[in-house]
């Protein structure tokens, strides 16, 4: 990365940190674009240059999520089946980054059930993702997955993600264990996607 991009990203994160703090201190209603702009010592003019809006904040590596997942699309293995692919990448995602495990994601969960304007920009991001995920893989595969199985493979995946996080939500030791969260992630994820495995190494690990 270069100077430029290094303090743009560090800019990032003070802006999704300070976020996290004011929302969880003052509540996400009482949490202003200003306040946040603040926190984070930059104006708001430059906040919504790294967010649209205040509930974009909350999603921060969402759009990342979905670019490393057609990056695994794009360089899959001869011996790769779709199911697998979607398992690596979220794998490496997962290994690369707090957002689906750390603070952020506990703090994201909550909000989606109490604030419908966090549930409906969560959803509509979840949304715009699967899409294009199964837009990817329809291409990639061609004589394996059509348009409608491309599209239940893309949900499949995002799905199991949110319900392995909705059932651990009242769980705080394991929440609260990094490494419990991405087990269960994992093997929610084969679960969901093991209709499509191709190989054993996609049979759905033991739970612990």
């Amino acid at each position: 990365m270069s100077l430029r991009e290094r303090k743009r990203e560090r800019t990032r994160q003070a802006i999704v940190a300070a976020a996290a703090d004011l929302i969880e201190r003052n509540g996400y209603e009482r949490t202003t674009v200003a306040d946040i702009a603040a926190a984070a010592e930059i104006g708001t003019r430059t906040f919504f240059s790294y967010f649209p809006t205040k509930e974009d904040v909350l999603f921060p590596e969402a759009d990342g999520r979905v670019r490393a997942t057609l990056a695994a699309i794009a360089g899959r293995s001869p011996s790769e089946g779709p199911a697998e692919v979607l398992v690596r990448a979220l794998r490496e995602a997962a290994a690369s980054s707090e957002d689906l495990t750390g603070r952020m994601a506990r703090l994201r969960l909550r909000l989606m059930h109490e604030v419908p304007a966090v549930r409906g920009r969560g959803l509509q991001i979840q949304m715009d993702g699967q899409r294009e995920i199964a837009r990817h893989l329809a291409a990639a595969y061609p004589s394996d997955l059509d348009p409608v199985a491309a599209g239940a493979l893309a949900g499949a995946l995002t799905g199991a993600v949110t319900g392995a996080l909705q059932a651990l939500f009242d769980d705080p030791p394991r929440w609260e264990d990094p490494d419990a969260l991405r087990a269960a992630i994992e093997r929610a994820t084969a679960v969901a996607l093991a209709p499509w495995a191709s190989s054993a190494g996609s049979t759905p690990p033991p739970p612990p």
